[in-house]
């Protein structure tokens, strides 16, 4: 298994050519390929497992941090991810963008651009 604590699992009509447009797109490589039906993909330090989409499509959506959101969003546009929201920086300190692949599921990927209080942006702090 991955060394990541949460593993996002996102079915897809076909892996194969799912893993190879999600690394040409977004950068992630293969893991481990399991048949034609299940492939786990690096993503930075943390993990996605494509599966074999059942009767029912589903819908998926996965936030990942990346260290240059617009380089990101250039190769992502033209290996032609379809664009759902351009590169935007937000009051919380995030800058982001979202794509939806081609088995329908939305990601967006972010980048870390200020360290700010929940509280400057009217957000509320947890408990650790």
């Amino acid at each position: 298994m991955p060394a990541s604590t949460v593993i996002p699992q996102l079915p897809y009509a076909a892996v194969v050519p799912a893993s190879d447009w999600l690394h040409g797109a977004f950068g992630f490589t293969v893991r481990l390929r399991i048949g034609d039906h299940r492939i786990q993909m690096n993503v930075g330090d943390g993990a996605v497992v494509l599966t074999q989409q059942g009767e029912q499509p589903s819908r998926c959506s996965v936030m990942v941090r990346v260290v240059d959101v617009d380089a990101h969003h250039a190769k992502a546009a033209a290996f032609g991810a379809q664009i759902a929201s351009a590169p935007q920086s937000f009051p919380y300190g995030e800058r982001q963008y979202t794509a939806i692949d081609r088995g329908g599921h939305v990601w967006t990927f972010s980048q870390s651009v200020a360290d700010v209080a929940p509280e400057d942006w009217g957000g509320t702090s947890g408990r650790l």
